[in-house]
């Protein structure tokens, strides 16, 4: 049912992408704009995963540089049937981590210093099985192509803020550009808050979902519980100041803040997923 919705959503994005692209430049702008998802999403399914590393600093580490470390990975993608990923760390005292990458050959697992401070063997294994599980749910790639589309609905959302000011891109045409400048003002507005709705809505599903496959993996869901409790408190008091168009990649909310950045926040709220955990470790 979630790899459904996550279509469905995916669909959406593109569509919106497409209706916007023809609002600017009507059947043209239309192609234009499939052209440009295309790419976009060529370019993320190659690259993103070394974009987002360096945006964090994650510097790659080997088994000697941490052994404790480098083995707790091996071993929980064994117990979850995939590679073993590349292991980075983010020199930041915030605790998060995120996986990433086009595929589980090859994937990354990315985890702050500060993650390493604060949790316990049991909790970050939990941590891990989390982000393995992202790795075996494809969520990684989807992740990517979600922060790829919903970036360029914004672009092309802040085009029809500027064409709506300066009168809209010629009125309508034989093509049936339908570019007015009210059109263009309603689309600036509305069009940000949908792709911000949809890439909301993709992210909290495959995070419940990456909760109950890493509980399995693992076999600890209230080490999970118990480890995103911490990480929520942690990130409270130490906010990470991460990029918004890349906050959904993370563990917990990476983005401090109340009210509105709650609101459309891309992850469920930590009490739902530890109440949802705790169910599973009593059945």
């Amino acid at each position: 049912m979630n790899i459904l919705k996550t279509a469905f959503l995916l669909t959406l994005l593109t569509l919106l992408l497409v209706f916007i692209g023809r609002l600017l430049g009507g059947n043209s702008g239309m192609i234009v704009a499939l052209v440009f998802a295309a790419i976009m999403n060529f370019g993320a399914y190659w690259f993103s995963d070394k974009i987002v590393l360096a945006m964090y600093r994650a510097q790659p580490i080997k088994e000697s540089d941490d052994p404790g470390l480098y083995n707790l990975i091996r071993r929980t993608a064994t117990q979850a049937n995939l590679p073993m990923p590349k292991v980075y760390i983010i020199p930041t005292q915030t605790p998060n981590a995120f996986a990433t990458g086009r595929n589980p050959k090859h994937a990354a697992v990315a985890v702050t210093a500060g993650i390493l401070k604060i949790l316990d063997e049991d909790e970050l294994e939990g941590v891990i099985s989390h982000e393995m599980a992202h790795v075996r749910n494809r969520d990684i790639l989807t992740g990517s192509i979600v922060a790829t589309i919903a970036g360029a609905i914004s672009m092309l959302a802040h085009m029809a803020q500027w064409g709506a000011i300066f009168g809209g891109y010629g009125g309508r045409d034989d093509e049936g550009r339908g570019g007015g400048g009210l059109g263009l003002l309603i689309m600036a507005i509305v069009a940000p808050l949908a792709a911000i709705l949809i890439q909301m809505a993709i992210s909290r599903s495959r995070e419940y979902a990456a909760d109950q496959t890493g509980a399995k993996i693992s076999h600890k869901p209230l080490s999970l519980a118990n480890a995103l409790r911490k990480l929520e408190y942690a990130g409270r008091r130490i906010p990470l100041g991460a990029n918004p168009s890349t906050a959904h990649l993370f563990i917990v909310n990476p983005l401090s803040g109340k009210g509105m950045v709650n609101l459309f926040s891309t992850h469920p709220p930590v009490e739902e997923r530890v109440a949802r955990l705790e169910m599973m470790a009593h059945h």
